[in-house]
């Protein structure tokens, strides 16, 4: 049986979110990062892997709750849960975080000058995440909801004009890692979203708006990288044999 330090980061999340905080506790990706195995992620990083362990089987250990076991569920109900929660999660909080930033860079960035470049890159974040879900919504989701009516259906799909769904895939998990690195780099910039003491009621806003994008995005992420990405090669795999 293989021990949990050999074992795959997303792979662990997958089977039980609760362990996504104790990944972060460590600063461990376990979205972008979750095919290294606990062992190699935490050598990379520095981190004494006992402690890490031990608290990854506290919380392995515990009584089942009301999690939910999105490794169960088809496909194209993953699919719709994404869009319907993480899409439009992103697409409603934006907006209201591209204005709050830009208003505490121009009001602070004399005195912060990391502010300027906190907002570009959200700034950047926001045109690459708006193309990117419109890829997955018109491209990869439509085929793999084709996967499962196929699956329902026992019949074989029609070859999609992007050969398999591994291709639009790998393009989704570069950006996907793309998109981890910039918000890596935010959270170094804002140290990891503290607000200074000269910080007014809008900057302490738009830092708590901003760390919860990401811990959104990461869930998001997880949930793609993890658990739908490889469902769906696997089922392609099956019905093409």
């Amino acid at each position: 049986m293989e021990t949990l330090e050999k074992i795959k980061i997303g792979d662990v999340v997958a089977k039980n979110f609760k362990t996504a905080a104790v990944f972060s506790k460590y600063g461990l990706d376990f979205c972008c990062g979750g095919q290294r195995s606990i062992e190699d992620a935490a050598a990379k990083k520095n981190i004494k892997l006992e402690p890490l362990l031990i608290e990854l089987n506290q919380v392995l250990n515990e009584p089942s709750s009301e999690q939910i076991d999105f490794n169960s569920w088809p496909s194209d109900l993953l699919v719709s849960y994404i869009v319907k929660t993480h899409h439009r999660y992103v697409r409603e909080k934006t907006p209201v975080l591209l204005a709050y930033l830009n208003k505490v860079a121009r009001v602070h960035g004399d005195r912060h000058p990391e502010l300027h470049e906190i907002n570009r890159l959200f700034e950047e974040s926001a045109v690459d995440l708006g193309h990117h879900l419109q890829k997955e919504e018109q491209i990869l989701f439509p085929f793999i909801e084709r996967l499962e009516e196929s699956k329902s259906e026992q019949e074989v799909p029609a070859a999609p004009a992007f050969g398999t769904v591994k291709n639009p895939i790998q393009m989704m998990l570069h950006e996907h890692e793309a998109e981890g690195d910039r918000f890596e780099k935010i959270r170094e910039l804002t140290s990891n979203y503290t607000v200074p003491a000269d910080g007014c009621s809008t900057y302490k806003v738009a830092f708590e708006m901003l760390e919860d994008f990401e811990n959104d995005l990461h869930k998001h992420i997880h949930l793609e990288n993890n658990i739908l990405f490889p469902k769906s090669i696997k089922l392609e795999e099956t019905l093409n044999n």
